[in-house]
């Protein structure tokens, strides 16, 4: 055998094992919407007159695993297909060396008999010849169609890799009417594939290989020429970018070995040095565009609170997976109700401009608030008031015999008419609304003014707002869109105000009206997403005795959060004669673990440098691969005596340019002017005069936390791409754009090298 043919055929040898290890196809959407695409295949449906014919690759170089999932997705397509001898028709021909028909399109006549009959299909094998295939369909046409009477819809299955000619029988079927879809299986010539389908090509350029993606794509393209449906108008084809991949071999000079060659003429051997090449199977990307039908989820509402996660159960249904703190709970909302200890002042418009049916409109909000929320064992205290230009107090709050007799008293309020004075009424509330009590701090109820109004105002509201919310009186809004603005302006908060669309939108407020009546702030952030890492100077300049008190200061600040994965993850870092990691984001997932863990952090002496402390935290703490969530806020509070700082200032500019906000904690009786250079751009700075006096500034810290935990975050900050690669942007998620030699999700597999051999002077062309 020639040399040549050895080393070619040791080389296919070689690489006859490679195997697809990623998609050849990907559409760069989120996950959420990956999920549209495979649900809006169940609500397409094809039930126009067509005849669809699956022309199916069974040759060796496809092979019979990809064979099967050509199958599966013919049968997949057939799933939307109304089967009826009067609508859609299909069959079924499979190809290798020569056509073959596995079943006409007048063969049967239900969908669950086509499915039953490509289940049986048996893999032919021999090698792909598709023009042949292509010009038994000029010659015969689709056996058991209806011809040019229906639309003919004519779906190829292959690799691509013909070893005959196919634009020309294809470019003939497309010029009798035929739509040709071309189906990729296996590593496929993307080129040959763009030559076997339909204009627009990214329309009719499919891979079999993501089954539930392919079948969207082809009903997505039907759907334009009515062939196929969508049930509901609210679904929409759009387009998506999505990458194809073609497996390539390439060879690269390695260097040069010895070898030795005869001369010609003579009998003499002579010694040179012969190339030595390196030959490798890569995967290279084309960039395209995919154009895919999605539907409105039940997740799109965003439904589920405090950080929970939507998991939808088809189109119109949905659960919530909730942080701990809110297990069990609808939508992982708190339960509350009126339990709760509070007076509360129910105020009504009852002016022209807020028109009869308006304050008919209030008081059965009102009615039916009391009667679901109020019971005979209830510690909440109500009472009721109308006004137009004066106001009239019904019921004073708490001065009534029981919850029917309440009701009665609403029953009986009338309709005044008149100005709109809500600035008047506010004032008046304030001072008169709930009664001459003495009570005051802790043994004072909460008390809460509820507004109700239609109608602007017609006297000045902001100056008896201010004046009520100084007597301590928690002020809330319920109306229509148009006082809204008047409404925040009177709360101090849109998130203090309740708008409504109608009548029955009114009532569906009462539960979030109940929320607002009883939920308390409370210290630190339970419900936020956060990683907050914490450092500690644990030099001999803080001396042991400190350090032990900024490790209970620590502790005491942990006590607000909800640590666990899902919600708040805590880390701690301390420097002095080295850097430590005590404990990373991710390594305790309960708050008595983290607690427990950071009293036993060591205490190390030495000289600090604040700045080498800051560059570890950056490179092998606050990182995606050491436990930081991704599009999570991160935060860090450096906790130090002042020595060892000046050359911090760097370092934290560089992990607040990463996307990681950080407060510095300066303990002295004298500020330093090295530690006001690290407050950064928004004064991220507290001064304590002495360890003893950390206690004093816990609620400043939490604060600044909690604030942090609402900042913009943004998903590539810090990257999650692994070795250097570069995080990009796009539609609510993020991308890893790898540098040679890395693959995968986050660039975290080595190389796009599928294969690799060395071999001597050989020569190999891509697609051999």
């Amino acid at each position: 055998m020639p040399s040549f043919l050895l080393l070619e055929v040791l080389f296919i040898f070689l690489f006859s094992g490679v195997r697809q290890s990623h998609p050849l196809q990907e559409v760069h959407v989120s996950r959420e919407t990956t999920g549209k695409i495979s649900a809006a295949n169940k609500m397409m449906q094809c039930s126009a007159a067509v005849d669809v014919l699956f022309l199916i690759d069974g040759s060796h170089s496809v092979g019979k695993r990809s064979f099967e999932r050509s199958k599966h997705f013919a049968i997949m397509v057939c799933d939307a297909l109304d089967i009826n001898p009067e609508r859609v028709r299909v069959g079924a021909l499979q190809f290798s060396s020569a056509p073959r028909l596995e079943f006409r399109l007048d063969s049967f006549s239900s969908q669950q008999e086509v499915k039953a009959k490509i289940k049986r299909m048996v893999f032919k094998g021999g090698r792909t010849d598709t023009g042949l295939a292509l010009k038994y369909l000029l010659r015969k046409g689709f056996p058991g169609g209806r011809n040019a009477s229906v639309p003919q819809i004519l779906v190829v299955s292959t690799d691509g890799r013909s070893q005959g000619q196919v634009a020309t029988p294809a470019e003939q079927l497309k010029e009798r009417g035929v739509t040709i879809f071309a189906v990729g299986v296996r590593f496929p010539r993307w080129e040959e594939l763009h030559t076997l389908a339909s204009e627009p090509k990214e329309q009719h350029v499919l891979m079999a290989e993501q089954a539930e993606d392919a079948t969207n794509g082809l009903l997505s393209t039907l759907s334009k020429s009515a062939v196929c449906t969508v049930a509901s108008p609210d679904c929409k084809v759009q387009p998506h970018p999505c990458e194809r991949k073609t497996l390539e071999t390439v060879r690269e000079l390695v260097g040069s070995a010895p070898c030795w060659r005869g001369s010609r003429g003579t009998d003499a051997v002579l010694a040179a040095l012969c190339p030595f090449s390196s030959w490798k199977r890569v995967f290279v990307t084309h960039p395209a565009t995919c154009y895919r039908t999605t539907c409105p989820g039940a997740c799109d509402s965003q439904p589920c609170q405090n950080g929970g996660t939507c998991v939808p159960e088809g189109r119109d249904r949905y659960h919530c997976v909730c942080p701990p703190a809110f297990g069990g709970e609808a939508n992982c909302a708190p339960k509350l109700s009126l339990e709760c200890r509070i007076d509360v002042l129910f105020l009504l418009a009852s002016s022209a401009g807020t028109t009869p049916e308006g304050f008919l409109r209030a008081k059965a909000f009102v009615k039916r608030f009391l009667q679901a929320s109020l019971s005979e064992d209830s510690r909440a205290r109500v009472g009721v008031a109308w006004y137009s230009r004066e106001l009239a107090l019904a019921v004073p709050v708490g001065e009534y015999r029981d919850v029917p007799a309440l009701l009665r008293s609403l029953d009986g309020l009338p309709f005044g008419g008149g100005a709109t004075l809500t600035g008047h009424a506010l004032r008046q509330a304030a001072d008169h609304g709930f009664g001459s009590t003495t009570r005051t701090g802790q043994d004072r109820p909460r008390r809460v003014v509820v507004l109700l109004t239609e109608s602007p105002s017609q006297d000045e509201v902001a100056g008896p707002a201010r004046y009520a919310r100084t007597r301590e009186l928690l002020l809330l809004g319920v109306g229509t869109d148009a006082v809204r603005a008047e409404l925040e302006e009177i709360t101090g908060s849109p998130k203090r105000v309740l708008v409504h669309a109608g009548p029955q939108d009114l009532f569906h407020r009462i539960p979030e009206l109940r929320r607002k009546l009883c939920s308390r702030p409370r210290p630190g952030c339970q419900a936020q997403s956060l990683d907050l890492l914490f450092m500690l100077d644990a030099s001999a300049s803080v001396g042991p005795e400190n350090f032990a008190q900024m490790q209970s200061f620590v502790r005491s600040l942990m006590l607000p959060f909800d640590v666990n994965p899902d919600v708040t993850q805590v880390g701690l870092v301390v420097y002095g004669s080295r850097v430590q990691t005590a404990f990373g984001l991710d390594t305790h997932l309960t708050r008595a673990a983290v607690l427990r863990a950071t009293s036993q952090a060591p205490y190390l002496g030495g000289m600090g440098s604040a700045g080498t402390a800051l560059l570890h935290v950056y490179d092998k703490v606050m990182t995606v691969q050491r436990g930081a969530r991704p599009g999570v806020p991160k935060a860090v509070v450096l906790l130090t005596g002042g020595m060892g700082v000046e050359d911090a200032a760097v370092p934290i500019q560089k992990l607040r340019n990463n996307g990681v906000s950080a407060l510095v904690v300066g303990v002295g009786p004298v500020l330093r002017e090295a530690l006001r250079r690290l407050a950064g751009p928004r004064d991220s700075l507290i001064h304590v005069a002495s360890y003893a006096d950390l206690r004093y500034h816990q609620d400043a810290l939490l604060e600044w936390v909690c604030a942090e935990a609402k900042q913009p975050v943004s998903l590539c900050k810090p990257s999650p791409c692994l070795h250097e690669g570069t995080c990009i942007l796009h539609n609510g998620s993020y991308r890893c754009e790898c540098r040679d030699g890395w693959q995968g999700p986050h660039c975290g597999n080595p190389g796009n090298v599928v294969g690799a051999a060395c071999i001597p002077g050989a020569v190999l062309g891509a697609g051999t």
